[in-house]
């Protein structure tokens, strides 16, 4: 039998010690759902319900439970949380409620987040059980975990017959022998645009700086991958190599003749993401006008997101800015476990 990590040798319940686990950034991602009628959905969505601000309230409601997680749940470890998102969304007949948490730490975050919906969706049931004392909160899961000894784990990739037995909690020790299912590729490349820097003419520093801050957020990185801007296309299915989540690349985005990355990206994308691209551009006008030069894309070839970004220290750093809130969420919506925004 698997040993039990939440008891002694004596079979009394005890708070794990995690003082000999690695730190390292911890993200989790929770979901659950509020089944109601489709006249308390038009209400809320109408801000008509009797009470004060109905998804307001609850988003408070849930950042707080996840702040107070420990005291709630006895086994779990104090967490400084460093952010705690709770986002809402709408079907016909009910409300969709996904929740965030992240911290850098020795445990996970994943009660932090599954706290977070079950309190916002009890406080959705008490601001509509007025006019609906029937709904419903259902389905409180994780969806996706990040950090520690396992990398990364997503509910589309775990095995059913191991799912009792293979996350990891907040409280269980990286020893732990019980099976599990981790996608342990949270993986990235990075690809350079640079004849200068494919020639050793010119020394590479955006590469670096983006690798770095993918490290830095526990991702597995590939490159910098150095290519001239005439060979760019090989670079992109180079760094397509073992499908990473995610391609970043930096350079061949203006307007010079050379510049060809963002032709090579769009000839590889199955899904474009628009906004990302405009995110970007927009973040660098605030800087200087120059940033409408740029011309790079964004998009998906098959489930690994690829994003253009510039070739200056500056670009890379905007860049980088706008995808620093989103990238978690998207690759969860990706891998298929993200919810939609209202």
């Amino acid at each position: 039998m698997t040993e039990l990590t939440h008891v002694d040798g004596e079979g009394r319940a005890r708070m794990v010690d995690v003082s000999a686990k690695a730190e390292t950034t911890r993200i989790a991602v929770a979901a659950g759902e509020l089944v109601t009628t489709p006249e308390v959905i038009r209400l809320v969505r109408a801000d008509g319900m009797p009470k004060a601000d109905v998804l307001s309230t609850a988003r408070i409601a849930g950042i707080a439970g996840a702040k107070k997680t420990s005291e709630l749940i006895p086994l779990c470890h104090q967490l400084a949380l460093s952010s705690v998102k709770v986002e809402f969304g709408f079907t016909e007949t009910s409300i969709t409620v996904e929740a965030t948490a992240k911290t850098r730490g020795q445990t996970g975050v994943e009660m932090e987040a599954l706290t977070a919906v079950a309190v916002a969706g009890l406080t959705l049931h008490d601001m509509v059980k007025a006019i609906d004392p029937a709904a419903t909160m259902n389905g409180v899961r994780l969806l996706t975990k990040d950090g520690g000894k396992r990398g990364h784990w997503t509910r589309e990739n775990q095995n059913p017959a191991e799912s009792s037995t293979a996350l990891e909690s907040s409280t269980a020790p990286e020893s732990s022998t019980a099976p599990h299912a981790f996608d342990t590729t949270r993986s990235a490349a990075v690809l350079v645009a640079s004849t200068g820097g494919a020639a050793g003419t010119r020394p590479d520093t955006t590469g670096p700086a983006i690798e770095q801050w993918l490290r830095d957020r526990d991702f597995e990185v590939r490159g910098p991958l150095v290519y001239a801007d005439a060979d760019i296309a090989a670079g992109i299915d180079d760094a397509k190599t073992g499908s990473p989540a995610l391609i970043i690349s930096t350079g061949g985005t203006g307007a010079s003749p050379t510049d060809a990355t963002p032709e090579a990206t769009l000839a590889v994308l199955t899904r474009e993401l628009p906004g990302i691209a405009e995110a970007i551009r927009a973040k660098g006008l605030e800087k200087t006008p120059h940033a409408s030069l740029s011309r790079g894309v964004a998009g998906l070839t098959e489930r690994t997101v690829i994003v253009n970004l510039p070739g200056s220290p500056g670009g890379v750093k905007d860049g980088l800015a706008v995808l620093d809130p989103i990238i978690n969420h998207l690759l969860a919506q990706v891998a298929g476990g993200g919810m939609h925004d209202e």
